[in-house]
C-alpha cells in the first residue's frame, strides 16, 4: 500500500506542456494594448488627459496616493489580464472597458488579494476546499467537497473560496491562464449543500470577475437527490461556464495518476491535515499574516505576486509594500526539510508560449 503524506503539490509534473497556449491577431493585439492604456490610468492623470474618455475617469484606476493603488495597478498589469477580458468581452472594446471597470470597482471594495489568511482560515478547518495537484495542461486543481463543510452561512465562506481562487493564480506555472475545479459530492447532504443563493453568488464572482479563469469544473459522486441543485442552477449559468463542466468524467484523461489525489483513482495519497496544509499553502503563495506578500531575497526570481514598489507608497502606507521576511520558498524547505514540495517560481521546465508583447 502507498505511504501517505501531507506534503501538499506546488508545481506541475517535469514534463508538463503549458496549453491552451493563446495565439493573437495583429488587430486583436492592438486592442489588448488599448485596454491596458486606457485602464491603467489614475483618477487624477485621466481628468488631464485628453484621450481617456471622461466617461471612464471616475472608474480608473486610484491616485497613486491611496493605499491600494499599488495592488490595483498589480492586476491591470498581471499578463493575463487584458487578455483575458478582452476575449470574455469577444474582443469587443466597449464591452471589455465595462467589464474591467466592474471588476475593479469589486476588487476595490473587496481586495481579494489582501485577504488576511487568519480571516479565513477557520473554513479550511476540514478541507472542504484544497489546492493540491496540477492537471495535464498545467492548470493548478481546487478540490471542493461540500460534504466537509463546517461553519454556517456567512460572507465568510465566500471570502474564503475567493482567498483559494487568487492562490490558485499564484500558483499558475508561466503561461498558464485558467485553473481546475473538482467538486466531489461523496458524503454531502442537504444539510451540508451550499443553497442556490450561495451558488449564485459563487457564480456571480468567477463569471464577473475571474473572467476565463475556469479552465474545467469537474462534478463528481453526485447524487440524484442533489440533481435538482444543478437544474436550479443551470439559468445562472453562462454558455461559457455550461461548456467547461463535466458530470462523472474519466479524471484519468485530464489529470496524471501521480498528480491526482488518491481519493478519485490518482496515485497521490494525500492525507489532509489542516495545520500543515494551511502552513504549505501560504509558503507557497508568500502570504504575510496581513494579507501582502513576503519579500524576497536579492536575487531571487521577480513574479507578479507583490505589487509595484513605489517610493511614495513605502513612505505613506505599510498596506501598500511587501513586509520583510524569508521568502515562500525558504519558508517551506526551513519548515519540512524538503525542496520536493517547494513551488519553482521561475519554471525554466515547462513548456510556454513567449510573452504576448503589448507595450
Amino acid at each position: 500500500m502507498a505511504q501517505s503524506t501531507n506534503r501538499i503539490l506546488v508545481s506541475p509534473t517535469l514534463d508538463t506542456v503549458i496549453a491552451p497556449i493563446h495565439q493573437y491577431t495583429e488587430e486583436q493585439l492592438a486592442k489588448i494594448k488599448a485596454l491596458r492604456e486606457v485602464s491603467s490610468q489614475s483618477v487624477v492623470s485621466s481628468l488631464y488627459n485628453s484621450n481617456v474618455p471622461n466617461q471612464y475617469a471616475e472608474t480608473l484606476l486610484l491616485p497613486p496616493a491611496d493605499p491600494y493603488y499599488p495592488w490595483e495597478l498589480r492586476w491591470i498589469n498581471r499578463a493575463d489580464t487584458m487578455t483575458r477580458y478582452s476575449r470574455a468581452s469577444k474582443w469587443n472594446f466597449a464591452d471589455a472597458q465595462k467589464r474591467i471597470k466592474a471588476t475593479i470597482e469589486w476588487r476595490r471594495e473587496y481586495k481579494p488579494d489582501l485577504i488576511p489568511p487568519d480571516d479565513v482560515r477557520i473554513e479550511s478547518e476540514t478541507g472542504k476546499i484544497i489546492i493540491n495537484g496540477f492537471d495535464r495542461d498545467g492548470r493548478p486543481i481546487i478540490y471542493m467537497r461540500p460534504g466537509r463543510e463546517n461553519t454556517e452561512t456567512s460572507p465568510r465562506q465566500l471570502r474564503h473560496l475567493v482567498w483559494c481562487l487568487e492562490r490558485a493564480k499564484d500558483l499558475m506555472p508561466p503561461g498558464q491562464e485558467s485553473l481546475v475545479i473538482i467538486v466531489d459530492y461523496k458524503s454531502t447532504t442537504l444539510r451540508t449543500n451550499p443553497s442556490i443563493s450561495v451558488a449564485r453568488k459563487v457564480l456571480h464572482i468567477l463569471q464577473q470577475h475571474y473572467v476565463e479563469t475556469l479552465g474545467r469544473a469537474l462534478v463528481v459522486n453526485l447524487p440524484m437527490l442533489l440533481s435538482f441543485f444543478y437544474k436550479g442552477i443551470s439559468p445562472f449559468l453562462d454558455p461559457v461556464t455550461r461548456d467547461k463542466m463535466r458530470f462523472n468524467p474519466d479524471l484519468h484523461e485530464l489529470i496524471s495518476p501521480e498528480q491526482l489525489d488518491a481519493d478519485f483513482g490518482g496515485e497521490y495519497h494525500y492525507e489532509f491535515e489542516p495545520n500543515s496544509y494551511w502552513d504549505q499553502i501560504i509558503a507557497a503563495c508568500g502570504i504575510a499574516p496581513d494579507g501582502t506578500r513576503v519579500q524576497k531575497k536579492e536575487g531571487e526570481v521577480e513574479d507578479d505576486s507583490s505589487p509595484p514598489n513605489t517610493k511614495e507608497k513605502e513612505e505613506e502606507s505599510p498596506s501598500s509594500t511587501t513586509p520583510s521576511t524569508s521568502s515562500s520558498e525558504t519558508a517551506l524547505e526551513e519548515k519540512y526539510g524538503d525542496t520536493t514540495i517547494t513551488k519553482d517560481v521561475s519554471s525554466p521546465h515547462l513548456e510556454q508560449p513567449s510573452a504576448v508583447s503589448v507595450s
